[in-house]
């Protein structure tokens, strides 16, 4: 039974909506996010990456960063910039590029049910990003970027937001990526109590993305309940802000992989391995692109190959039989000794949106040596793997439209 609760927002005065919301902070280097708030100074990743305002001599993890985080999120909100609704509300929140729409529910989910495993998770955590997160949350005393929630389509939950959408949206705008952005605010009692108790019918929510924040979430709410003797649910750090979409308006692309090197081998003699376990067609200068499962493409000495595994290396398995496993336990750990995808500085993702040039230029300005692209990884094969407690490689799942931050905060 999920608990997914209206709240009172934080969000921007509807005429600066645009120019303070950002994309996620860790989509961003940090010389990129430094360009981003030069360039525009109202953009809330001066809150979600607040050593873009200091020096470089300035670390990312040191006190004064968060310090200002939270001095800057309290100034804007003093100044009017954002405004505070006074009761609980859902929100709907749109996204929308190239013919692509999804709506989803903006929220606050209970910790209660990340920790039972209701809402269930598919990759697992970094302390050190997961430790960045709790800082910023308990210094900023908000939780500033949503986690990215779907679940399983609702005909009740879409004649719901059908019909909310039919009024004027309190935001409506398009972000310079070409995505739009429209929000609607659902006040009614009687709205309100349906979609409360659609979601406490449900039995499973998925974590599409950012874990972090949500471990982080967690964590501040288990150190609040030790501090203060609370219990579960007795307070607003029990709850995390959420935007739960249904599963059939989620759009997963490929997230590919670069490599630095061939582990010392020859060409000729990569190849050889690789046929082993693949059929290998050459292609030539034209990118491949999968288009199924299983199927690979493969960017090496300005040539594209097309790689087929073999059915000896397809296993009955929701997580080893994922294309981003076959590629991992036949080629890249076992032909090119990349054994931790999360450390091995030999081994670079580039997410599907950049497309096949990307991964070309990366190759062909030798900083990489070649370069591997993926069909995308299935909804279902995800909520199948989130299903049955187990844990998908890293960097398996490249979800587009990305929300924006900064249009929602859930203050404590």
């Amino acid at each position: 039974m999920a608990d997914i609760r209206p709240f009172p927002c934080v969000r921007p005065r509807e005429d600066l909506a645009q120019a303070i919301a950002a994309l996620p902070y860790d989509v961003y280097t940090r010389q990129e996010a430094e360009a981003e708030v030069k360039n525009s100074p109202l953009s809330f990743l001066r809150i979600d990456r607040p050593e873009t305002n200091f020096p470089r001599t300035v670390g990312l993890y040191e006190d004064k960063t968060y310090e200002k985080a939270a001095e800057l999120l309290t100034g804007m909100i003093e100044d009017g910039s954002f405004v505070t609704d006074e009761k609980p509300m859902y929100y709907l929140y749109e996204l929308g590029k190239d013919g692509h729409t999804q709506t989803g529910i903006v929220a606050c989910a209970a910790v209660q049910d990340y920790e039972s495993g209701l809402i269930r998770r598919h990759e697992n955590t970094e302390s050190e990003k997961e430790l960045d997160r709790i800082r910023h949350i308990e210094t900023c005393q908000a939780q500033t970027g949503p986690i990215f929630l779907a679940y399983r389509a609702n005909a009740e939950l879409k004649e719901i937001m059908d019909m909310q959408k039919q009024n004027a949206p309190l935001y409506d705008f398009k972000g310079s990526d070409g995505v739009s952005h429209r929000v609607w605010a659902v006040t009614l009692g009687r709205d309100i109590r349906r979609i409360e108790s659609i979601f406490e019918g449900m039995h499973s929510l998925y974590i599409c993305d950012g874990h972090h924040r949500c471990a982080a979430a967690a964590r501040v709410s288990e150190r609040h309940r030790k501090e203060t003797g609370a219990k579960l649910g007795e307070d607003t750090r029990d709850f995390f802000l959420s935007v739960l979409f249904p599963h059939d308006e989620l759009v997963i692309m490929d997230y590919n992989r670069i490599v630095k090197d061939l582990n010392g081998l020859s060409e000729d003699r990569f190849l050889d391995r690789v046929r082993k376990k693949f059929s290998i067609e050459k292609i030539g200068r034209k990118h491949f692109r999968p288009q199924e499962k299983h199927h690979f493409g493969m960017y090496l000495s300005g040539c594209w190959y097309h790689l087929t595994a073999k059915n000896e290396v397809l296993i009955d398995n929701p997580v080893e039989s994922l294309d981003v496993s076959i590629l991992q336990n036949e080629i890249l750990a076992p032909i090119l000794n990349i054994e931790d995808l999360r450390t091995d500085k030999r081994i670079a993702y580039v997410g599907g949106a950049q497309g096949m040039n990307a991964l070309e230029r990366r190759v062909n300005s030798r900083e990489y040596e070649a370069a591997f692209s993926l069909y995308p990884t299935d909804i279902e094969d995800m909520f199948a793997v989130a299903d049955q407690g187990l844990l998908m490689p890293p960097k398996s799942t490249w979800f587009e439209p990305k929300l924006r931050s900064g249009l929602f905060i859930h203050k404590f």
